[in-house]
């Protein structure tokens, strides 16, 4: 995930309402730091559950062992199957 801007802790305090705005308009990511050092980060909840989502599939093994072998098939070209045909 790239960082789109850093905003001090102090400035960050002053400015919520619009670093709240930014981010939901624009869908970027803030940090907020405390003396230079990156301590949190801020985006929007989309972006935030997205990202978790992410997470939770690339930390299930057999959901990403799945993946890998749907990769392996269609670069063998291998006809793909319709789930519409188990249901």
């Amino acid at each position: 995930m790239q960082i789109d801007s850093y905003i001090p802790v102090t400035k960050a305090k002053t400015m919520l309402l619009d670093v709240i705005r930014t981010i939901n308009d624009s869908e970027d990511t803030i940090a907020i730091t405390k003396n230079g050092i990156p301590t949190a980060v801020i985006m929007s909840m989309e972006r935030y559950e997205t990202m978790r989502e992410t997470m939770a599939i690339l930390g299930d093994k057999d959901m990403m062992e799945q993946i890998r072998r749907s990769g392996n098939e269609l670069k063998e070209n291998r006809k793909l199957v319709d789930l519409e045909d188990f249901l």
